[in-house]
């Protein structure tokens, strides 16, 4: 185990200062780069936000979007005052009314999210044409060169969320950096309503004192991985050779080097690409039987078809999505050169998918299908934002 540093910092202490302007800028490793201004917008609890602006009895209670508590259903999001209780998104409705009875379960609304998305994204635009949409609740923008001319990025973000709060009666978050994993992590710091900036010349500190969890692409498996290394936090993860990353964690080894000294070279794309189109269902009771599983599997793939025929495409690539009961999800993909676009060829190869899972002797409680290496591009239109997780 390797030893923890002893000199910590205070992540929620970093100063919110406005960007210098100068032309280049040094990063923590001392590489010279061209200084970027990024923004990263994240509406605070957005989808229970909506619902409480819109229904006054909600305001101040905790209120669950998803699910029904009794349903298969999962949590999309939750008010502040939810969470209180432990709950979070993705969690089961089951487990959410175990820890809230009190809550106020609520059916979303997808119409309400969708305008007051496209409201949030004019704004954006008033600002920048480089926005990428992350979700319907989030986006990066680059206002290194912006349509006001405004010298500091603080000064933009701090506008933008004004704006959010009078135009739509919601609040914000944001976060100010030079890249986009340190934007993205700032704008978590200070929710809700928080502005959080990371100059450069702070980078260094700030990642020293992330724990790994908030590190973006540290999931739960990576991060015991990492604990038990005692990898912690960012000084630790620094601390780690790029031949030894790469050793534990193959092709993300060189990524996760990079981000602990703050490097990050992505840019905002303001027209993102669809990499794959798909459904999933979460089943009303765990299914064992794989003649019923082969008849949803066949409704999902119509619904897939009809998509992926609408858009003008095929895909190369279907994968199969089976969660058990226990909540283990595994995929299953099968590719080939012919271009896979009707129901038929999807149906027969779910089924041969199928049999390569444990679906049967494991009860399952959920199906998705999706088609992935698509034929042609697609942007990530309007519509496509508003693939929400839960059934």
């Amino acid at each position: 185990m390797r030893d923890r540093c002893s000199n910590r910092y205070n992540a929620a202490s970093i100063c919110r200062h406005s960007f210098s302007c100068y032309e280049d800028s040094f990063s923590p490793t001392g590489h010279t780069l061209k200084q970027r201004k990024i923004i990263h917008v994240d509406m605070d609890a957005f989808y229970a936000a909506v619902e409480q602006r819109d229904n006054q009895q909600l305001r101040g209670k905790p209120v669950i979007v998803g699910g029904e508590p009794g349903s298969r259903g999962v949590v999309a999001t939750c008010s502040y005052e939810a969470r209180r209780f432990g709950i979070h998104s993705a969690m089961s409705s089951v487990r959410a009314y175990r820890l809230c009875p009190q809550a106020i379960f609520v059916r979303p609304r997808f119409e309400a999210y969708r305008a007051v998305s496209l409201q949030i994204r004019e704004l954006f635009q008033e600002y920048t044409d480089l926005v990428e949409p992350l979700s319907l609740d989030e986006a990066f923008l680059d206002v290194t060169e912006n349509k006001k001319n405004i010298k500091f990025a603080t000064r933009v973000a701090r506008e933008i969320l004004t704006e959010i709060r009078d135009r739509t009666g919601l609040t914000a978050s944001a976060g100010v950096s030079y890249n986009k994993f340190l934007a993205k992590v700032a704008s978590d710091v200070k929710k809700p309503a928080g502005l959080t900036v990371v100059t450069p010349e702070q980078a260094e500190a700030f990642i020293a004192e992330l724990p790994i969890r908030r590190f973006h692409g540290v999931g739960r498996v990576t991060e015991k991985r990492m604990l038990v290394r005692g990898i912690a936090s960012g000084i630790d993860l620094r601390r780690c050779s790029l031949e030894e990353l790469q050793r534990l964690f193959g092709s993300s080894g060189e990524y996760f080097y990079n981000i602990a000294r703050g490097i990050d070279n992505r840019v905002v794309v303001p027209n993102r690409l669809r990499k794959s189109i798909g459904k999933e269902t979460t089943l009303e009771e765990d299914c064992a039987d794989k003649g019923e599983m082969m008849l949803i599997l066949g409704k999902l793939a119509e619904r897939v078809a009809n998509l992926v025929q609408g858009h003008d495409t095929g895909g190369q690539t279907l994968t199969l999505k089976v969660r058990y009961d226990d909540f283990q999800s595994v995929t299953r993909s099968h590719t080939q050169t012919e271009p896979i676009d009707d129901a038929e060829t999807m149906l027969l190869l779910a089924e041969a998918l199928l049999a390569r899972t444990e679906a049967g002797p494991r009860p399952v409680r959920l199906l998705g299908l999706t088609v992935s290496n698509l034929t042609t591009d697609i942007p990530l239109d309007k519509s496509a934002q508003m693939e929400l997780p839960f059934p």
